[in-house]
């Protein structure tokens, strides 16, 4: 029986233990990866310690569990019935899990699912257990099975390190596609200086996106963020004034194409309502980072502005192929990212270091099993 090792999670608020467990199967239509780097984002912490009061009504994997939401690495084997994926194969395995037969997983919306699940993470469905009692590996392990869809080939200028930041770049990926931005346009981020923030300011710089607003709280970071292309972005601490009459007056009275939200789960509601009023008439508002309570909305300002208010969580494997083509040729550049590697046994330190830098979204935690 040939064996691995992975660190799991026998009960909340305990430290993560180093296990040694059997290699897995891949099952006809999937592969055995063999993880070479996974990262780490700050909620992870919140995930194992305070399961599940923070949200009661998703599930997370049976313990003991293997968490680990962003795993990169090689293909190691395939089952008998995988095509187009071949040992030896460099790749990101995204976490999106869900059925793979229902209307929206045949539409190519898998995040739609009934079954929609975080493999490695949490589960936004209550259904969502049936996910992880059939991927129960997550990245924090040295091998891994998955599904062949799951699998973004990514090229050789791309370090393992920083494609296990796909993750959430890709979320924010996702998020500037449905809120329609490119070239000619301009994007007012709301917490652009967060995980989330800055990678939607990086993809805006590569989608051809005019004008990056920004608005956050840590001044110094705010700053670092405008650097990264001073001619193309402006930014403001939250707290000056209005977010959305900022926008507005750096727009000649017009407002942003879109907004995307990037706020943290417990962030002030308030914030995105002021970050709102910055669009134009026709655009859209993308929240991809969830607030504290429940927002409230002028349904009469919406109708007359036709504003459209959506919400976007994760993004497609084809999109995450897309941004790896990106990289490949240059037209995305991840440089940004500031990476903190951590061996297997120092997963616990890895986890609380990660949730408490002070770096935001310049920083990249990840493991390297």
């Amino acid at each position: 029986m040939a064996t691995m090792r992975a660190a799991r999670l026998h009960k909340i608020g305990e430290p993560m233990s180093i296990d040694t467990i059997e290699i897995p199967k891949p099952r006809p239509t999937d592969v055995l990866v063999r993880v070479k780097a996974v990262g780490i984002v700050p909620n992870m912490a919140n995930v194992i310690n305070n399961w599940p009061t923070w949200f009661p009504h998703q599930p997370i994997p049976a313990f003991p569990a293997i968490f680990g939401l962003d795993p990169t690495g090689v293909v190691e084997e395939v089952g008998e019935s995988v095509i187009n994926v071949k040992p030896g194969d460099r790749v990101y395995v995204s976490p999106l899990r869900s059925c793979g037969s229902c209307y929206a997983c045949s539409g190519g919306t898998p995040s739609r699912c009934r079954y929609y699940t975080l493999n490695g993470y949490f589960s936004t469905a209550r259904d969502g257990q049936r996910i992880f009692d059939l991927y129960p590996y997550g990245g924090f392990s040295e091998f891994m099975t998955a599904p062949q869809q799951a699998l973004v080939r990514i090229p050789d200028n791309l370090p393992f390190e920083l494609a296990a930041r796909f993750g959430y770049i890709g979320t924010a990926y996702g998020a500037l596609r449905l809120a329609d931005a490119g070239p000619g346009t301009v994007g007012l981020i709301d917490g652009i200086t967060g995980t989330l923030g800055v990678a939607s300011t990086v993809l805006c710089l590569s989608m051809g996106v005019a004008k990056i607003l920004g608005t956050g709280r840590n001044q110094e970071l705010l700053e670092r963020v405008k650097a990264l292309a001073p001619g193309r972005i402006e930014v403001m601490k939250l707290g000056e004034q209005s977010s959305g009459e900022w926008a507005k007056a750096r727009t000649r009275g017009d407002g942003a194409h879109f907004v995307i939200s990037a706020l943290g789960a417990r962030a002030d509601a308030a914030t995105m309502v002021d970050s709102m009023r910055g669009v134009r008439r026709g655009g859209r508002v993308v929240n991809v980072g969830g607030v504290a309570d429940e927002v409230p909305v002028d349904m009469k300002w919406l109708m007359d502005e036709q504003v459209q208010i959506m919400g976007s969580n994760w993004f497609t494997a084809a999109q995450g192929q897309e941004m790896a083509d990106m990289v490949e040729t240059g037209t995305l550049d991840l440089t940004y990212l500031e990476t903190e590697a951590f061996p297997l046994a120092d997963v616990n330190t890895a986890i609380s270091g990660r949730l408490k830098d002070p770096r935001g979204g310049f920083s990249n935690y990840v493991v390297l099993p």
